[in-house]
This record gives structure tokens, C-alpha cells and sequence, in this order.
């Protein structure tokens, strides 16, 4: 795909690990792919959309999403500015020992039944410590492989499947406004403005999402912001000025909701990101 890079950030003989980064040029579908190997990807800026077959799924920091060996997709872009994602790819066998039996298809091979699970701030926090651990060098490959294993257990152990049976229109319009908050992440929304994006009452949406994913449409928003601030977070010395571009109404009430999520504050997170031995 034009405007993709990807950078090997661990190759053994257990796994390999990529850093993946698209400009999103392209809006409208690209043309078809298949997936080489199963890979397990951590979206942690900006959005996508997979398509397979008539499932489409929203891909952001929220969310990690399954690609089956052998399996034909496209993506999208309905929102600009790309994306990036940290892609973790495993030999089947120890894939196997990992994956739970009814996350996946029976056959030779490793086929996960869902796109996508959600996962928690946690996972999101662990997949960021290996990005930038392996990226500034100061992970090993011993360190890099353990980390990724346990980064793998805990999203196919804890993630959470979107409940099937929820009509494909429910789920549509629940990425509808995943994608307005996407598209704006540091605007002041309200239920009404979201309701009015989406063409739907803001009650009826409140009560949708809820049940789609299983949290509230504002927790949802504020994992994204915190999610993009851990993304930006090695290169701003300034975090007043992060706070205020994702939409918190001040650093106080920034660094208040990034340890209520992550457990650390910014400044300490960061420290953290900096001194990985």
C-alpha cells in the first residue's frame, strides 16, 4: 500500500515486531491485500477501517484487531491524518499456547473469529513501554520477546468481543461516532453535536454505545485522548500544551485523569518511557 512504512523492530526466531505507519492519503478502500502471516495489531494513533468481506471494523487506540494468515482485506481511511500501529506476529505454535480455544477457528492454522476486541488502558500502557523500549534500543531481545508475550496473553485473554448480537447497523452507527471523535480529538463535544454527526437522537445513542461497548461514549473519548497524549508523550517537554490540544481543560485535570487510567502521572510515565533499561 502507497504511504506505508514498517519498521522490524524485533525479529527471533519467536516473534517478530513491527512499527507501522500509514499517511492516510488514500480515503477510499484500497485494493484488496492478504494477510502474509497472523499478526496481532495495537493501533495507538489516529484511525483506520478494515474491511473483510461485509465486516468492517474501526480501528483505534481502544481496540486491537486480529489479521489471519491467508485472509483477504482492504483498508480505508475515514478520517485523515493516518495511522500507526505496533504489529506483533507469532509462530502458530506458540500462538497456540496462548490463545484461548474459542477466540479461534478450528484448522492448521492460527484464525481468530473477530476482528477486534477492546482492550484496556493497562494493555495500552504495556504495548507503548515495548514500542519505545524497542525502539530507543534499550530492550534486548529477551527483554523485547517477554514483554510481547505477555502483551499478546493479556489482549487475547482480557479483551473484550463485541457482543454479536447486535445488528451490523447498531455497530455502524456506534463507528460513525467513534469516527467523529477521531476525526476532532481535541473538541469539547456534546451528546447533541455527536447525536446531530451521527443522525441520531443523542439518547438513543447514549443508551447504543453503552451496550456496543460496554462503557460510556465519554469514557471511550477520554481513553482516546490519553491514549494519543502516551503516543506524543516522548517528544513534549511542554504538557501543558498537550493537555490543552487534546481538549482537558488544564494540566491539573490532564495529569488527574492520566493516573487515574495508566496509574503514573505524564511526567513520571514519560520518565518512565526515558530510562527503560
Amino acid at each position: 500500500m502507497n504511504g506505508v512504512t514498517s519498521t522490524t523492530l524485533l525479529d527471533t526466531q519467536l516473534l517478530s515486531v513491527r512499527d507501522i505507519r500509514c499517511d492516510g492519503t488514500c480515503r477510499h478502500r484500497s485494493p484488496t491485500e492478504c494477510a502474509i502471516a497472523t499478526a496481532i495489531v495495537f493501533p495507538y494513533r489516529g484511525t483506520f477501517a478494515r474491511h473483510v468481506g461485509r465486516n468492517d471494523a474501526i480501528a483505534d487506540a481502544n481496540q486491537v484487531l486480529f489479521f489471519n494468515a491467508g485472509e483477504e482485506y482492504s483498508i480505508s481511511h475515514p478520517v485523515a491524518g493516518g495511522d500507526a500501529c505496533l504489529s506483533l506476529a507469532l509462530d502458530d505454535d506458540w500462538m497456540r499456547e496462548i490463545v484461548p480455544v474459542p477466540r479461534i477457528a478450528r484448522g492448521p492454522g492460527i484464525a481468530f473469529h473477530d476482528q477486534r476486541v477492546r482492550i484496556d488502558p493497562s494493555i495500552q500502557a504495556n504495548a507503548a513501554l515495548l514500542r519505545y523500549g524497542l525502539r530507543s534500543g534499550r530492550l534486548d531481545s529477551l527483554q523485547g520477546e517477554t514483554l510481547a508475550l505477555s502483551l499478546v496473553r493479556s489482549a487475547v485473554n482480557d479483551g473484550r468481543v463485541p457482543n454479536p448480537r447486535r445488528s451490523v447497523g447498531n455497530h455502524k452507527l456506534v463507528d460513525r461516532a467513534k469516527l467523529a471523535l477521531m476525526a476532532d480529538p481535541g473538541r469539547r463535544w456534546t451528546l447533541s453535536a455527536i447525536g446531530k454527526e451521527v443522525g441520531c437522537s443523542p439518547v438513543y445513542l447514549t443508551q447504543l454505545f453503552q451496550q456496543v461497548e460496554g462503557m460510556p461514549l465519554y469514557r471511550y473519548q477520554l481513553r482516546l485522548r490519553l491514549a494519543k497524549a502516551m503516543a506524543d508523550l516522548e517528544n513534549h517537554d511542554d504538557l501543558t500544551t498537550l493537555a490543552l490540544d487534546l481538549g482537558f481543560s488544564s494540566h491539573s485535570h490532564f495529569s488527574t485523569m492520566f493516573r487515574a487510567t495508566y496509574g503514573d502521572n505524564p511526567s513520571a510515565f514519560r520518565s518512565r518511557i526515558r530510562s527503560i533499561p
